[in-house]
Parts: C-alpha cells; sequence; structure tokens
C-alpha cells in the first residue's frame, strides 16, 4: 500500500515538474520573442531615420554629374592604350554642392559613389573611428551609423591609402549593398568597376582592382608605408586576394582608395580596393 502511495506522489511530482518545465519554457520563448521584435522595431527605426535624412539631403543639396573640365588630369596612366584605364578616365564626375552638406554637419569631407551598388552617400570624418559607429549624420545617435574616412587620412592630400568606412545593413543603405559587388553580375559588368569621389576641393575617379571578404584584421587599413617595395608588396597581396583579376594595373607611384564593411556578425568584412586614375581641381 506504501509503495503505491509513492508511486502516485512520485506521478504527480513528475507532473509538477514538466508543468513547470513548459512554464519555464513559455516564460523564456516570449522573452525572446519580445526581445526579437525589440530590436526589430529599433534596427527598422534606425534605417528609416537614416532614409530621411538622405531624403532631405538629395532634396536641398545639388548632385549631378559632368563631364571633367579642362584642368582634370590623369593621374599615372598605363602605357598599354588597350588598358579599361582610358575608357573609365572618361567617366562623368560628382559634382557636389558642399556648402549646404556643411550647414547640415561640419564634419562633412566628401561624397561618394560607386557605381551599380547603392552606396552614393556624402562622407564625414572626425578624430576618431569610433562616433559615426553609432551617429547619423546629424549627429543624432543611431546604430545604422553613417559612411566615415579613417581619422588618419588626409582629405586634402590623398593618402597613399584612403580608407572608408560604414555599416553593412541588409536593408541595403550606407555599405551594405556592397555585397552586390561578390556577384558575378557586378564584376562581369565592367561599368561598375569605378568609384566616384568629390571632396570640397577636388572630384576624383578611381579604378577599382580588388574584392574580397576578410576577417577582420588591420592590414589592409595600413595608411603609411616606409618604402616603395613595401607598398609594393602591400599592392600585390590586396590583388591576390581579390575574388576576380581586374585589368588595373597598381604600382608605387598610386594612390588607392579602400571601402570597408561588416559582412557578417562573425566579423567578417567585405573589402573593396581601387586607384586614383583622374582628379579635378574645382
Amino acid at each position: 500500500m506504501l509503495n503505491r502511495k509513492n508511486t502516485v506522489i512520485k506521478k504527480k511530482e513528475k507532473l509538477i515538474l514538466k508543468k513547470w518545465i513548459r512554464i519555464t519554457l513559455l516564460i523564456v520563448f516570449i522573452f525572446l520573442f519580445i526581445f526579437s521584435c525589440t530590436k526589430i522595431y529599433f534596427w527598422k527605426k534606425d534605417g528609416n531615420k537614416i532614409n530621411e535624412i538622405k531624403d532631405k539631403i538629395t532634396k536641398n543639396v545639388k548632385i549631378d554629374e559632368k563631364k571633367p573640365n579642362n584642368n582634370a588630369k590623369n593621374v599615372n596612366p598605363p602605357s598599354n592604350k588597350d588598358s579599361d584605364y582610358w575608357k573609365y578616365i572618361k567617366t562623368d564626375m560628382l559634382n557636389v554642392n558642399f556648402d549646404e552638406l556643411l550647414k547640415i554637419n561640419s564634419d562633412t569631407v566628401g561624397w561618394i559613389k560607386v557605381n551599380g551598388t547603392n552606396v552614393n552617400y556624402p562622407v564625414v570624418q572626425t578624430d576618431n573611428n569610433d562616433f559615426y559607429l553609432n551617429h547619423s549624420y546629424d549627429k543624432s545617435v543611431n546604430k545604422a551609423g553613417w559612411v566615415f574616412l579613417d581619422y588618419r587620412n588626409n582629405i586634402n592630400d590623398f593618402d597613399k591609402n584612403t580608407i572608408i568606412y560604414a555599416h553593412g545593413r541588409v536593408d541595403e543603405t550606407m555599405f551594405g549593398s556592397l555585397r552586390k559587388t561578390l556577384n558575378k553580375s557586378w564584376y562581369n559588368n565592367k561599368t561598375n568597376h569605378v568609384i566616384k569621389f568629390s571632396t570640397k576641393t577636388q572630384n576624383t575617379l578611381w579604378q577599382v582592382f580588388s574584392v574580397y571578404t576578410i576577417k577582420a584584421e588591420s592590414y589592409y587599413i595600413t595608411t603609411t608605408f616606409s618604402s616603395d617595395d613595401v607598398f609594393n608588396e602591400f599592392v600585390n597581396t590586396l590583388k591576390n586576394r581579390s575574388i576576380v583579376l581586374f585589368d588595373t594595373k597598381v604600382n608605387k607611384n598610386d594612390k588607392i582608395i579602400t571601402l570597408s564593411t561588416c559582412k557578417d556578425s562573425k566579423g567578417t568584412r567585405i573589402v573593396m580596393h581601387a586607384k586614383l586614375i583622374k582628379i579635378e581641381n574645382k
């Protein structure tokens, strides 16, 4: 009789335990659901704010494209007249009125456009590489951040490696659309291989020579080099990383631009490099 009573008690205890496990799991599920919904809400809110700012900029700031003027100079042209370089230097250049941009944000140093992507934004720079990771163009807190120039670079006299960063958002704002550069449809279209970058004093064209993904590192964001040989080794490393072979010759006399963004939450980066091919003083 006692054994039977103990069996009944144990069954009741198991039922109570199962009930509490189900309740606990339900609570955990509800918490995760609410947490996920909250993250999505604020993520979308940040994205909407970015789009509002971009719409305001394009409405109030004169941005167009034009043929290079008579002052435009070809930079380090190759001897091979069949090179795509000679086609790209005929590309229209960005022409941006920075007066209104500087009224919105005095940190504005340029405007960048990458053919075949949604990258078409003003570029800012401050004294560190952290602020614009979580602040928008109007300097309001925003985890979408903004497009910014490495604080070590000199916008008035391009360094050997000029670096621009932005978050790789899945809604393709900021540098999110750089994912397209990894697709055949992008890199097989040669008209995409030009980056247009306008500053307060210059309009420039850059010819792409490398696109790849890599774990986060400091090597490709080197800005100064101890010798021409070190720079050549650097450039060759970047070219060898590329997922496709571009018709772009780069040597010690060149200056390059680097675009860097996050590809995923594991720390993988999407990186693009291009060399300066044309420069026009305003």
